[in-house]
């Protein structure tokens, strides 16, 4: 019952954080509803200075109730699964990716305004999919086949199909998360070493040093 209640209190405060941001995204967009506002001009517009608050301010901006539900419920899994599995490094994923994508579309976007947390979506997506191949961890894997079968779709926003859309955020965002993803490969979850792989590990290091090993026996 206790190791019960520790995992769901953990479950709880994983989803704690994503359930705050989603709940900012939504009072963003029912203020510029209410107010009557039109709150794009804040997004971000590549290679203009006043385009640049656009990297902090576009992802808490949505262009309609559509485009923001549309992003609601796979931020807050994603985010919620990041969280859970990743506590020590969520908040790094979270505004690293955030700021890499957000700096690489206002150097490299089309001159339009980007607004949306699509990009973080794609980062988050990335970095979960590619995490639970590199550590080869069974729960992580399991998540990173959840993700492509959940998400598997969102590959074809990487493209410049359709004008309205800013691929170049999801690109982008995709590729912070699978940077993310090799960096911080030897921090978190980890599969399980059994004592037969620290006995190979140590023969082929053994193998590696023959000099080394005649010397210490000799001595």
């Amino acid at each position: 019952m206790e190791n019960s209640s520790k995992e769901k209190n953990r479950l709880w405060l994983s989803f704690a954080f994503p359930l705050l941001f989603l709940l900012l995204i939504w009072m963003v967009w029912f203020v510029e509803i209410s107010l009557n506002l039109d709150f794009s001009r804040y997004g971000l517009f590549p290679r203009k200075l006043s385009g640049l608050k656009g990297i902090l301010f576009s992802p808490l901006i949505h262009a309609n109730f559509r485009h923001l539900v549309d992003n609601s419920i796979p931020l807050l899994t994603l985010m919620g699964v990041i969280f859970y599995f990743y506590p020590s490094l969520a908040f790094r994923i979270f505004f690293l990716t955030w700021l890499m994508s957000g700096i690489w579309v206002w150097f490299g976007g089309r001159e339009a305004y980007h607004i949306g947390a699509s990009g973080l979506i794609y980062g988050f997506a990335a970095f979960l999919f590619l995490s639970g191949i590199i550590r080869n961890y069974i729960p992580l894997l399991a998540i990173s086949l959840l993700v492509v079968f959940l998400y598997g779709s969102l590959v074809w926003g990487i493209f410049p199909i359709k004008e309205d859309i800013s691929w170049e955020s999801h690109l982008l965002g995709s590729i912070a998360g699978v940077i993310l993803a090799v960096h911080y490969r030897k921090f978190g979850p980890q599969a399980k070493k059994y004592d037969w792989e620290d006995e190979e590990d140590s023969e082929e290091e053994d193998l590696e040093n023959p000099d080394q090993n005649f010397l210490d026996e000799v001595q």
